[in-house]
């Protein structure tokens, strides 16, 4: 857990409001919570070697992530993944169907910016997912 050790946000609670949206053990720390007149939410997630989101879809809004520290993937359907590190930033549209998660060695930990609702879809498979790895 060196790796994020040092995070400033903390790593928070495990993540079960959401884990069943996501493959392997991640914590989360809500940091600002959506509200009538606030309408993002952002929260620090830190996922654990090899864990990652399932497929999902934002509706009605975006999703900003700004990694924070380790090594991670972001990949957008019909696209090639890209690997990430602290200081990277993707920036998500409206619609756009994708999934985002640690690589196989290390922990990782993103700022999620996320306005609108999220549509979880099926998880990514072990067979794709360790063809990153490799």
């Amino acid at each position: 857990m060196a790796q994020v050790e040092n995070n400033i946000f903390g790593i928070g609670e495990k993540n079960t409001a959401f884990g069943q949206y996501f493959t392997g053990l991640t914590y989360r720390h809500p940091l600002v919570k959506k509200s009538t007149t606030i309408k993002a939410g952002v929260s620090n997630i830190t996922f654990t070697p090899a864990a990652r989101t399932n497929w999902h879809i934002h509706n009605n809004g975006y999703q900003i992530l700004l990694v924070t520290s380790g090594n991670g993937w972001y990949q957008e359907t019909e696209k090639p993944a890209q690997k990430l590190q602290a200081g990277d930033h993707i920036v998500i549209h409206e619609g756009v169907k994708h999934w985002h998660g640690a690589t196989e060695n290390s922990w990782f930990s993103h700022i999620s910016i996320t306005s609108g609702t999220s549509e979880w879809l099926e998880p990514v498979s072990d067979e794709d997912y360790e063809n990153l790895n490799h």
